[in-house]
């Protein structure tokens, strides 16, 4: 199975801002929103990547040609894993991926060969809250 995160375009992302706040008073909320909302809506749109289901992991592979590992950054959070150059980097990368489960960032693992970034996310599988209660007469 392939996984890749549903793109919206990005007009869809809406926002209005606070009347009270001033121009720059969320300045790096806004960067951070604005950044985060375009990489969600671009990320259907990479046909240089391939997401690939196994049984204890997701394998990814993207390909980023003249980048080297200093000027990548790998975010993971909850499902959702991004992958942006650095400012330094001669081309800019941004994308993202929503996954069915959780990454295990402990089992998880990153690897550039030859321009070809491959991450293997280790799965997390969810476990169990339920608790027994027990009935008084």
């Amino acid at each position: 199975m392939f996984y890749a995160l549903a793109a919206r375009p990005s007009r869809s992302y809406s926002r209005t801002p606070a009347a009270s706040a001033g121009p720059s008073a969320n300045g790096a909320l806004e960067k951070f929103l604005s950044d985060t909302l375009s990489s969600l809506g671009a990320a259907g749109t990479n046909n240089s990547a391939a997401v690939e289901d196994r049984d204890q992991n997701y394998a990814l592979q993207l390909d980023v040609p003249g980048l080297t590992k200093e000027q990548l950054d790998i975010g993971i959070e909850g499902d959702v894993v991004r992958v942006t150059s650095k400012a330094d980097a001669p081309r800019s990368v941004k994308t993202a991926w929503r996954f069915p489960l959780e990454i295990d960032v402990a089992t998880s693992t990153a690897k550039l060969e030859n321009g070809v970034l491959t991450l293997t996310l280790g799965k997390k599988i969810p476990v169990s809250n339920v608790a027994q209660l027990a009935i008084q007469s």
